[in-house]
């Protein structure tokens, strides 16, 4: 097998097991729909295995104390948002739940922690090192996009022109990481691209499974519409800006390879 094609499989093995939260909880999400009925809400359930599934990463040292302050914080900035964006009416959890609050059960913070937990525990498995991160700027315009997704309910809307701002104070920051002993680096902001493409890809599954419905699924399942895409690829920014507080940074570009 060639050295390129080991190195992509290597890489994408790798990317599989950063995301082994978000799948456990993914296929919790969908077992849950199975079951019969019970006593206790499928959301309910849900929280109980959410919690579960963080003390059982903890435990076995797969995320550190630190990883797991970044991931509560992911679940109740993502808890925020869902009140706000529930209550908009741009998304539902109809079922009923003990543990929900004004149209948002407490589980749904957890679909955010599973990204803060990919972030963390690709940070660890690729030994990802920073170069010329701008973190007071970046984190200027990852807070600006968070507070426009609800603010363009009643203001304009300005993601195209923080997508800009994104990009400029990011412009020549660079991820580097580790695949197969061998070092590499990708813009910062590309990487935000793919990942938003792949949490898009993962909230088409999510909604498929009834993690949460859109308006247009309320009569059968459709698919996401591709401008949450975008949308990923901006929100991302919060998480990474999260994860990255107090991480090192590597002077290093000349000996990653692109």
């Amino acid at each position: 097998m060639a050295a390129p094609v080991r190195q992509l499989l290597a890489f994408a093995w790798t990317q599989t097991r950063a995301c082994a939260f978000a799948f456990a909880l993914l296929s919790g999400v969908a077992v849950s729909a199975l079951l019969p009925e019970l006593p206790v809400a499928r959301y309910d359930l849900l929280v109980v295995y959410g919690v579960l599934l963080t003390l059982l990463f903890w435990a076995r040292g797969w995320e550190s104390g630190r990883d797991i302050a970044v991931i509560a914080a992911c679940h109740v900035i993502g808890l925020a948002f869902e009140l706000v964006k529930v209550a908009l009416g741009s998304w539902s959890y109809p079922e009923p739940a003990v543990l929900k609050f004004a149209g948002v059960p407490l589980y749904g913070g957890f679909l955010y922690a599973a990204v803060g937990s990919y972030v963390c525990r690709a940070w660890h498995l690729f030994d990802v090192g920073l170069v010329r991160y701008r973190p007071r700027a970046t984190a200027v315009v990852a807070a600006a996009i968070y507070v426009n997704f609800f603010s363009h309910h009643w203001l304009p809307d300005a993601r195209w022109v923080l997508a800009g701002l994104l990009v400029a104070v990011t412009l020549g920051t660079s991820v580097c990481f580790t695949v197969r002993g061998v070092r590499r680096r990708m813009p910062l902001a590309l990487s935000f691209v793919l990942i938003g493409f792949f949490l898009w890809v993962a909230e088409n599954l999510a909604t498929l499974v009834g993690a949460w419905r859109y308006p247009y699924q309320q009569h059968g399942w459709e698919p996401v519409g591709v401008e949450k895409f975008g949308a990923w690829a901006l929100l991302i920014s919060v998480t990474f800006v999260l994860a990255a507080v107090g991480r090192r940074t590597d002077p290093e570009p000349e000996r990653a390879a692109p």
